[in-house]
Formats: structure tokens, sequence, C-alpha cells
């Protein structure tokens, strides 16, 4: 690190609590309600196209998901899907919005380590109202000096972000599960990206790990996130 690092962002879905296996849940059900008309991968590859054509009409998160669902039950269906499978998309959504929070391994202790020394800030994208009751619900409110709930994650919404909290995305670190939402924009954004892999990641948040990039580092969980903020400075 050649500047300090002043401030840590942490994405929350699949970063902070699991998020994305209550989607692929959800998938099976649909796949279930809808197996006379479709194989399952067939109607994974059709809802993920709904999903990239109403992103910019409905964002990110389960309301969208849910109208994806939908649009794409009708087309399987030339427009014959019986009203009965709508209700059940729509009840499989609404357990979506309640289900609890689950906090991923090393999350308290890590940010109990590093909030002492750096400012922290959740930077999570999505439907405002799910992503705060999650946030309430996790327990986590208290360990951050600030919540940023964003439509998407662009190197611009990072520089404003960092500026507003921090002392800019030079001096800043984005840690999620995301590369293409999470590291790539930050690192264009002139700040560090650690990449914290999950299980499971939605296919519209893959791409291409700039692995030659010096601002770039992928640890395994969160628990190691401080011995590398250590040997960064270390090297600085």
């Amino acid at each position: 690190m050649s500047t300090p690092l002043t401030t840590i962002g942490f994405d929350a879905d699949d970063t902070l609590w699991q998020n994305e296996q209550f989607f692929a849940l959800t998938q099976d059900r649909f796949a279930e309600l809808l197996a006379d008309h479709a194989d399952k991968p067939d109607l994974m590859d059709r809802l993920t196209e709904a999903e990239r054509r109403n992103i910019s009409h409905y964002g990110f998160g389960i309301k969208g998901f849910t109208l994806s669902m939908i649009e794409t039950a009708i087309e399987i269906t030339d427009g014959k899907v019986p009203a009965t499978v709508i209700g059940d998309i729509l009840d499989a959504g609404r357990d979506m919005l309640s289900h609890p929070i689950e906090l991923l391994p090393a999350v308290e202790d890590t940010l109990e380590l590093l909030r002492s020394d750096h400012k922290l800030v959740m930077i999570t994208k999505g439907d405002l109202l799910d992503q705060m009751r999650k946030v309430e619900q996790s327990g986590l409110r208290d360990r951050f000096d600030a919540i940023e709930v964003v439509s998407h994650k662009t190197p611009t919404e990072y520089a404003d972000i960092f500026e507003r909290h921090g002392t800019g995305a030079d001096q800043g670190m984005m840690v999620g599960n995301s590369m293409a939402s999470d590291v790539l924009p930050m690192l264009e954004a002139g700040g560090w990206g650690v990449l914290v892999p999950h299980g499971l990641t939605w296919a519209l948040e893959h791409a291409k790990a700039p692995e030659n990039h010096p601002r770039f580092a992928e640890i395994p969980d969160l628990s190691k996130l401080p011995d590398l903020i250590r040997r960064c400075k270390s090297a600085s």
C-alpha cells in the first residue's frame, strides 16, 4: 500500500450473511411448479435471461426476482400458466422476504477487530425496505459507521461513498463475494478490492478476476481479512 487505508466497505448479502441459498431453494420450488412445461436447466436459463432484461426496470432483489419468475412462467407456458401457480410463486417470494438472518463465519469477530482503526461502511444493493430489514435483524447495525443501500455498484458510486464516509476511494477497500459488483468497480475507482468467494453466487455477478492488479486480493473467509490488511500495511 502506497497510501493509508482508512475506510473499509463490506458487501452484505453472502458476505456478512447468507442470502443466495434462499434464492436457490426458491428456484428448486419454481422448477417443481413448472416441471410439466420445462426441464430445470432450460427453465433456469430462461429465468436468468428474464432477470437480466428486468434489472433496469425492477433493480436487484427479491421483488424483481419474483416478477421475473412470473414472467418466465408465462413465457414457458405460452400464457397458459394456472393462477394457482402464480399464487405459489408469489407465496415463495413472500417467504423469501421473511427468511431469518444467518451470519456467515467470523463476521462479528472481524468487524470488532477492524472497527477501532478503520471506518466501516456497509454497502449493499437491492430493495431498500428488504435490505434495511436484514440490516436490523442481523444485529450488525452498530458495528458500522454508515449503511449505504444503492441501486447499482459502480465506480462513481464507490467514489462518492468513500468520499462521504472516508478519505476517498484511494484510501478505501471494498470486501465482498461478487467480482462484478464488489471488486472490479472498486478497483476502477482507485481503491482495493477483496474477493471473499461464496459457495453460491448469482450468475450475473460472475466476472474474470484481475489477477495481476496490485490492489486485488482474494481470501477464503473474513477471518483472514485482518491479517491481509496488516500485511498490506507492513509492505507500504
